[in-house]
């Protein structure tokens, strides 16, 4: 497993996009953990995801993605939908919204909708942008086990690391957009609990 050098430079972020559209898998920094991608349209890299995470299938896994745009592909947004999106992405929020055929039932086992993350951190967003292709957001750990902040803790295996300092954030908070509830609280809890009650006009949010 190769390591970038954590130059900041752009030599890391094209080896990792060259990684990603050859079917490999990357470990890469993000605003709140270090998350592990694969590129979503590849069946075999999705595996082996599961694997190296000894995730069970039937578990979803959100998509990272560099743009609105790319988003945009993946998704159905409605008018409300993108005014709660544009105010918090990119940023530590994931949001669940309706998926479209371009999106593998691999990744959403037994739904129709599909978590979405829009990192804030120039070396994800980077080479996501480089490699062309959304990829799975997933924390880099071993089901059960924390997530890790640094590369030292850092226990599955992939094809390359992206070494982005300590990324010690709070973990994303996780919100339905179809079903208007908060799945999992953390970064932004709050602004996003009053975003969904001002821009839906609701009278109050579902928190799972």
């Amino acid at each position: 497993m190769r390591r970038s050098e954590n130059d900041n430079t752009g030599r890391d972020i094209k080896k990792a996009a060259d990684i990603i559209k050859k079917g490999g898998i990357v470990i890469y920094p993000t605003e709140t953990v270090y998350g592990i991608a694969a590129n979503i349209f590849s069946e075999e890299a999705l595996r082996r995801v599961f694997e190296v995470k000894n995730r069970f299938p039937d578990k979803p896994v959100s998509v990272a993605v560099s743009s609105f745009k790319m988003m945009d592909e993946l998704v159905y947004i409605g008018e409300n939908e993108r005014s709660f999106i544009e105010k918090f992405l990119p940023g530590p929020v994931t949001v669940i919204l309706k998926k479209k055929k371009t999106v593998p039932d691999i990744l959403t086992p037994g739904t129709d909708l599909v978590g979405i993350r829009y990192p804030a951190h120039k070396l994800a967003t980077g080479f996501i942008e480089l490699a062309g292709v959304p990829v799975t957001s997933t924390s880099a750990n071993i089901s059960g086990e924390a997530p890790p902040a640094r590369v030292e803790e850092i226990k599955v295996s992939a094809d390359y690391i992206i070494d982005g300092g300590d990324c010690r954030g709070e973990p994303s908070t996780v919100v339905d957009l179809v079903n208007l509830k908060i799945v999992r609280k953390g970064a932004k809890y709050g602004e996003v609990l009053a975003a969904l009650s001002q821009i839906f006009d609701m009278n109050g949010v579902a928190v799972k």
